[in-house]
């Protein structure tokens, strides 16, 4: 029986490593994709050597495991938060510089950059209070105070607004000159986990402990409420048009139509899944909208446009053990696709011209 056709074996490269993995991000310039384990090591990944495993880097840069890793306003640095109370910037051959000393586990971070890459903004959460840095770490543009533990964060497209949320609801937060005001909050009672923004900031999602989505309409704080999930919804990405809403949860990628007066009154869209497997990830392409990459508890990595007719095996995961996909994205051009998993599987795919 001939075997099953995976892009990962004609296209990429993957490496067993030690550790679950959190969160893999790419650099500002595209250079370099890093990878970070809960039990603190840092893999880096130049991307000129993509198809040599043996040359990828292993670094450890806190005493003790990282929380969360994210993009540096450096070309080709790293910000990465441990519980160690420390936030360490990486750059590839260089040792890690210590920028913050926190008096909590920051556990969420966010970089913004605009196009040019000459200004950036960072966030992360300390308990109740979001920072905010603004291109470098000498100290707060501002500090968000909130009633209580801010679970997660995004900024908006233009970097001008933030999204958080937390216990009985969410708010939008508009930062400018030095300082943050209140948008809008948001209020419906019970634990709101992930947190997503519309592209056009129509909307704002959270994911409910009770396996249920629950959004706002930003103009006038309408309440919506998706719900049917199977599981609890992890990941939440809203195509960059803002038509759709993908999400985890099921066994099919369930998406949200936001146009025509969607998603209330309408019936989500199901993409094609994996069979007794829930998705786990769900990745809108950064520049191709109509392309969705979905991972999977068995190691599964689907590659589907949203009308559901093409569907691109990255991996299946009845012929990789790989353990479920706890990271995945893409590069700003979407030609590289990375991906890491509970088992400590980290790997990357070159989807772009020039290979095919």
């Amino acid at each position: 029986m001939q075997a099953p056709i995976q892009l990962i074996d004609s296209r990429g490269k993957y490496k067993q490593t030690d550790g679950n993995i959190i969160s893999c991000v790419v650099s500002q310039n595209g250079h370099y994709v890093a990878f970070a384990t809960a039990d603190g090591d840092l893999w880096l990944v130049e991307r000129k050597n993509i198809q040599q495993p043996e040359l990828w880097q292993k670094i450890q840069p806190h005493e003790g495991g990282i929380l969360c890793l994210s993009q540096d306003i450096t070309p080709s640095g790293f910000i990465t938060a441990g519980d160690d109370n420390q936030i360490v910037r990486i750059i590839p051959g260089k040792e890690p510089e210590l920028l913050v000393k926190t008096k909590r586990w920051v556990e969420h971070m966010v970089t913004w950059f605009d196009k040019e890459g000459s200004s950036s903004k960072v966030a992360f959460v300390e308990g109740k209070q979001v920072h905010i840095y603004q291109d470098h770490f000498n100290k707060p543009l501002c500090v968000l105070e909130h009633d209580s533990t801010v679970s997660d964060l995004t900024f908006s497209k233009d970097g001008q607004n933030l999204a958080t949320s937390y216990y009985n609801g969410a708010t939008l937060w508009a930062i400018k000159d030095q300082k943050a005001d209140k948008i809008k909050d948001f209020v419906w009672k019970g634990s709101h986990l992930v947190i997503a923004l519309h592209p056009k900031e129509e909307a704002i999602v959270t994911s409910m402990q009770d396996h249920d989505l629950h959004g706002w309409r930003i103009s006038d704080a309408h309440n919506m409420r998706m719900s049917g999930y199977p599981v609890k919804v992890q990941s939440l990405n809203f195509s960059n048009d803002g038509k759709w809403l993908a999400t985890s949860g099921a066994e099919s990628v369930v998406m949200w139509p936001f146009f025509d007066g969607g998603p209330m009154g309408k019936p989500p869209t199901e993409l094609p899944g994996i069979p007794g497997g829930y998705c786990t990830i769900v990745k809108f392409h950064p520049v191709y909208g109509d392309l969705l990459a979905a991972g999977f508890i068995d190691g599964s990595i689907l590659l589907i446009s949203p009308d559901g007719e093409k569907v691109l095996p990255i991996t299946l995961g009845q012929d990789k053990d790989f353990g479920s996909i706890t990271a995945l994205n893409f590069d700003m051009a979407g030609s590289l696709l990375f991906f890491g998993t509970e088992k400590g599987v980290i790997g990357l795919v070159d989807l772009s011209a020039s290979n095919e």
